[in-house]
């Protein structure tokens, strides 16, 4: 037996623990001091693998782990081993991919000594403690080896920890491990079941995280068995959860804290429903003390007269007394407060309780005169007896509405004189739109006369001028033909007055002043069987009008009612200030008020029927005998007026006259002087500069006939001519001719206007002068028939006499403004 051999020599027993090592359950590492693995056993390598990116292997770093929250126990204890601490132990989780959920770990670290002692490194074994947390995990044979009643109370707690909505919770205090049972991950998320205590003070809002380190640590140290607090708590996906936690700590018999034991309760659901409450509470009150409405809660109680027969007040708001004018209600009965109307009061508030139907009525509170409008329903539930009322004072609408009903009684005469002046007024507009669209007609057919009597005239005066010479015969026709010309562009004139297209000169102008002026003109035309009377106001204000043009709408009016009295009679001119809003209705005021001057024609003559005034006022139409009169009269009248920025009404009556009214806008500064009238004696004949030096015009018109008629008239006058038939060709022109020295252009031309062919040649021709002729005023030239400033314009039909004028005149106007020629001594000046 001597010789017998030991099992295991000295090599053979490291391989033997080496064996051991490799094949045992536990999770074996070690790390040199830089923390790099020195040793791996294969429960380590597989075990700990979810822990990192790559599978751990030697050389690796046990610090490098992945950012997942299960890593983070793990990296805790290798911190603390390699930050010097000697031993340690923790616990922390990791995943079981082979039973599908997660494994606890028993952490136990101790430092590696070198043969002379010293630290040359660390090691952790990492034990499977799955089973001792949670009984359902420890295997079969082990539970079976337990005592009954100790796996009696085991499978208690584990029903109990599943009933209850609280989280769960386990502390053991010797080395801060914690044990939460699955709530903590139904109500916040967090997919473990055991951590330490710094974890679950670390999930505490940083706001509480004192206050609960301190208060907890109170109890423990203090020798207190139980703690309860409320604080925030963080959920998994980083909100907050409000809770109340609470736990009871377990001593050993001398005393030492060794377990705390407790259960966090959710309250965030609670708190807000408290907030929304409190919220809830904060609107009532503020809506019930700020109120403009009376409000009140009533309380029906038995009195003598039988039950529910009284009520007392128990609830009143501020404005109670405003509505009802009685202060002070609240505790007092209504038979005491109103002991003469108590009864109808009760019956309806003891209906809404009985009924449980809100009700709404209005009722006049005697007491004290007010009539209040009222709304009741019953506070739920019926047993306590209550109803609330609200309800508002409406006394001055109550006094209105009675007022009304007494104004009511006269309505229906109100309403049809309303109605008479609504039909009158739009019978007035029907009438200006009427107006409008005649004057629109008869503007155009007056532009086309126009041109085509500044043919006729033209040829006419320029037949007379070269050709007739001294045969009386032929000069007696041409005269004929003439005269009857210029009585038709005598009516074309009128037709764009009616229309508000001819040419105005308005001025500041004393009204009193022109008809006194008229007097002797107006009793010479009316005869000597119609009296004239004025009636001038003294404080008449002047109004903005062309005197020229006033003069002849006067003398129109008096005129027709000279005609209007063929027996004689009177004819009445008043003048008058008619303020801003005052003036009729019939008159047909649009836009801005404002101030008018107001003349009234007024005579004693046949009158108009309803149908013939309505009628008065268009063109052509006519009470008088053929060959008596042309119909334009008042036409003019009304279209001068409008073009002016007034407004004309009329009145009349069958045997007994006629009024007619013209309202004209009130100056309100002076206005520019008017243009210069064309001269009675033509000027000398076109300008010769010399020796075959004439001055070259250029003509622009669309119209054929109109521009050989300009292009004659001006060759006879003695100047050169061009012709252009628009504003393309004569572009050209002056780009070809640089010595034309006037531009006699249209207005209207297609494709370009004369106004924006003006512009264009006196961007390239600064200076150059400009005569505009039209046959009636157009907006590109004028606004309401005042012509702008600077312009120059001839208008259609015109003589050869009138064209020498105006081409003098914008010729001279240009020289005018031209600077003037150097002198020696300036040619002489360095």
């Amino acid at each position: 037996m001597n010789d017998a051999v030991p099992l295991f020599q000295a090599p053979d027993q490291e391989a033997m623990f080496a064996a051991i090592l490799e094949g045992s359950d536990a999770m074996v590492q070690a790390v040199d001091l830089q923390g790099r693995w020195i040793a791996l056993n294969r429960s380590a390598r597989h075990g700990l693998a979810p822990l990192y990116a790559q599978p751990p292997e030697l050389g690796g770093e046990v610090l490098a782990m992945r950012d997942v929250a299960f890593a983070e126990p793990w990296r805790h204890a290798w911190r603390t081993a390699l930050g010097g601490q000697r031993a340690t132990t923790a616990v922390a989780t990791v995943p079981d991919a082979a039973a599908g959920g997660w494994r606890t770990c028993d952490l136990r670290l101790r430092p590696l000594l070198d043969a002379d002692g010293r630290v040359c490194g660390h090691c952790m074994i990492a034990q499977d403690a799955t089973h001792l947390l949670d009984p359902q995990r420890r295997p079969e044979d082990e539970v079976q080896r337990q005592p009954p009643a100790q796996r009696e109370i085991e499978e208690r707690y584990r029903l109990a920890a599943l009933a209850t909505n609280d989280a769960i919770w386990d502390w053991r205090l010797a080395d801060g491990h914690v044990t939460w049972s699955q709530a903590l991950s139904r109500l916040f998320g967090h997919a473990r079941i055991d951590s330490d205590a710094d974890w679950w003070l670390a999930q505490i809002h940083p706001d509480d995280r004192q206050r609960i380190d301190q208060g907890i640590h109170s109890v423990i140290l203090g020798g207190g068995l139980t703690w309860s607090d409320e604080y925030r708590f963080r959920r998994a996906d980083g909100s907050y959860a409000h809770v109340f936690d609470r736990g009871t700590v377990l001593r050993g018999s001398d005393g030492q804290a060794l377990r705390m034991i407790g259960a966090m309760l959710d309250l965030t659901e609670r708190k807000g429903v408290e907030a929304a409450l409190r919220l809830s509470e904060n609107r009532f009150r503020t809506l019930f003390e700020l109120m403009d409405e009376g409000f009140c809660v009533i309380e029906f109680i038995d009195g003598p007269h039988g039950p529910l027969s009284d009520y007392v007040h128990v609830l009143a708001n501020p404005a109670y007394a405003a509505n009802a004018g009685i202060r002070d209600v609240v505790g007092q009965k209504v038979r005491d407060m109103v002991p003469d109307e108590a009864e109808g009061w009760v019956a309806i508030y003891r209906e809404v309780l009985r009924s449980g139907r809100p009700v709404r009525f209005e009722r006049e509170l005697v007491a004290t005169g007010r009539h209040l409008e009222l709304s009741a329903f019953r506070v739920e539930p019926p047993e306590s007896r209550q109803v609330a009322v609200l309800f508002q004072d409406v006394t001055e609408r109550r006094r209105a509405e009675i007022a009304l009903r007494d104004l009511n009684q006269t309505l229906e005469r109100r309403v049809e004189q309303e109605v008479a002046e609504r039909l009158k007024a739009q019978e007035a507009l029907r009438q200006s739109q009427k107006m409008e669209a005649v004057g629109q007609l008869t503007g155009g057919i007056a532009h086309d006369f126009n041109n085509m009597l500044a043919v006729v005239m033209g040829s006419l005066e320029l037949l007379g001028r070269r050709f007739v010479g001294d045969d009386p015969r032929a000069l007696r026709h041409v005269e004929s033909a003439k005269d009857s010309a210029r009585r038709a562009a005598q009516l074309t004139q009128r037709l764009l007055a009616f229309s508000r297209q001819q040419q105005l000169s308005p001025e500041s102008l004393d009204v009193n002043r022109l008809v006194a002026g008229m007097a002797d003109l107006l009793r010479h035309s009316l005869g000597a069987d119609i009296r004239l009377d004025t009636s001038l106001s003294p404080e008449l204000w002047h109004t903005h009008a062309d005197p020229n043009q006033l003069e002849n709408v006067v003398l129109n009016l008096a005129v027709n009612a000279r005609d209007a009295m063929p027996e004689g009679g009177r004819l009445l001119i008043r003048t008058a200030n008619v303020p801003a809003g005052a003036l009729p209705m019939a008159a047909g005021q649009t836009g801005p008020q404002r101030d008018f001057v107001c003349i009234a024609v007024t005579d004693s003559g046949t009158g108009m029927a309803p149908e013939v005034l309505a009628r008065a006022f268009e063109p052509f139409f006519t009470t008088k005998a053929v060959g008596r009169g042309t119909g334009l009269g008042l036409s003019q009248v009304y279209g001068f007026v409008r073009q002016s920025g007034g407004h004309v009404d009329m009145e009349s009556t069958p045997g007994q006259g006629t009024t007619v009214r013209l309202y004209l806008p009130r100056a309100t500064a002076a206005a520019p002087a008017p243009a210069a009238a064309f001269p009675s004696a033509p000027p000398a004949a076109g300008e010769v500069r010399g020796p075959g030096e004439r001055m070259l015009v250029l003509v622009v018109d669309d119209e054929p006939a109109v521009r050989q008629f300009s292009a004659d008239a001006l060759q006879e006058l003695g100047y050169d001519v061009l012709q252009a038939d628009g504003a393309r060709r004569a572009l050209r022109l002056l780009e070809e001719r640089p010595d034309i020295q006037l531009l006699f252009t249209d207005v209207l031309m297609p494709d370009m206007n004369g106004r924006r062919l003006a512009d264009e040649v006196l961007r390239r021709r600064p200076g150059l002068p400009v005569l505009f002729t039209t046959g009636y005023a157009q907006d590109v030239m004028a606004h309401n028939g005042v012509l702008d400033q600077g312009v120059l314009l001839l208008g259609k039909p015109f003589t050869i006499d009138q064209l020498a004028a105006r081409v003098r005149e914008a010729l001279d106007a240009a020289a005018a403004q031209a600077p003037p020629p150097p002198t020696e001594q300036d040619a002489a000046s360095p």
